[in-house]
């Protein structure tokens, strides 16, 4: 009779027996500090745009959203504020994104064009370059809401400084902020004026990053001042500029305090953009499902433009690789 062979155990390799182990021997202190910041992000962003979203599908307004006194009596209504507001229906969506965008164009476009040029002319060699870095600055140091009061004084009708320029140079004063157009032209400056410091700092150290003897290679090729800045400036900063315009784009399409501080959406609602409209709905007209539908809709936006137009810089980048 055949002896049996022994049975041999089988052993599992160390790496899989050890996957798990190791990763939480190696990777545990990471998830543990993260844990703190998950529990306040949850409780200081989640909670409250869960909030929002689910107020947005109710009819929740000053008269059903109960107090310590009487309990809430607001109902669901699904998408109905979304249809009302995508329709027209609710007449003030699209007049007001309309106005948002070109407040957030022009002031995009200002913050970068003169940002750049004054980085173009500090990263030179300047005679009190570095006191001139300082001034510029000022305008990022100074509080939003100092600067938005400083400003509204200077745009006053009756004293303000550039009516008294105005005066000086023979001319009528005028009513800055009480005309629509003028309105929404001064708080355009004042926001051109706080953002240019931010985008020029980025374009500075950006230029800094270019690699110098690009343009000495050039200037012996005997390439113009606008063809170095054009084939060598310009995609020196592609990365840098990609990433300053989105920030740019969303702190502007959501700046809240300088045309609330100034203006207040006025006069006549012809400065007031999404942002403003919903606090307006929310905190004057206690209309908390449609402020609410408006801040979703915000989030919306700027995801579907935060998400295209990473698209488009990458498959830039992958063009000009």
């Amino acid at each position: 009779m055949a002896a049996t062979a022994p049975a041999v155990e089988r052993v599992r390799p160390p790496w899989r027996e050890s996957r798990v182990r190791r990763f939480v021997r190696v990777h545990w202190y990471a998830y543990a500090m993260l844990v703190p910041v998950t529990v306040v992000m949850l409780v200081l962003v989640g909670y409250p745009l869960a909030r929002g979203v689910f107020l947005s599908l109710t009819d929740a307004d000053a008269r059903n959203v109960g107090n310590r006194f009487l309990p809430a009596s607001y109902q669901f209504v699904g998408l109905k504020n979304y249809t009302e507001l995508l329709t027209g229906r609710e007449g003030n969506f699209y007049p007001v994104l309309a106005r948002t965008v070109v407040w957030t164009g022009v002031n995009v476009l200002f913050h970068y064009a003169v940002g750049l040029g004054l980085a173009l002319m500090l990263h030179r060699s300047l005679r009190g370059r570095t006191v001139y870095r300082i001034l510029l600055l000022v305008p990022w140091a100074v509080p939003t809401y100092v600067a938005a009061f400083g400003w509204r004084y200077m745009f006053n009708g009756d004293y303000g400084l550039f009516n008294q320029v105005l005066q000086g140079l023979g001319m009528a004063p005028r009513a800055w902020l009480n005309g629509p157009v003028s309105a929404f032209v001064a708080v355009i400056m004042v926001n051109v004026w706080l953002g240019v410091p931010f985008m020029m700092v980025a374009m500075l150290g950006g230029l800094q990053s270019i690699n110098q003897d690009l343009y000495e290679a050039a200037e012996v090729d005997g390439a113009s001042p606008f063809q170095r800045f054009r084939h060598i400036t310009l995609p020196g900063l592609r990365s840098v500029s990609s990433t300053v315009i989105l920030l740019g784009t969303i702190w502007t399409f959501n700046m809240f305090n300088v045309i609330y501080l100034i203006t207040r959406g006025g006069p006549y609602n012809s400065t007031s953009i999404l942002v403003t409209h919903a606090y307006i709905k929310f905190f004057d007209q206690r209309d908390f499902a449609v402020s609410a539908t408006y801040g979703v809709l915000i989030l919306s936006l700027l995801l579907v433009f935060a998400t295209a137009y990473r698209r488009v810089t990458r498959s830039d980048k992958e063009v000009w690789a």
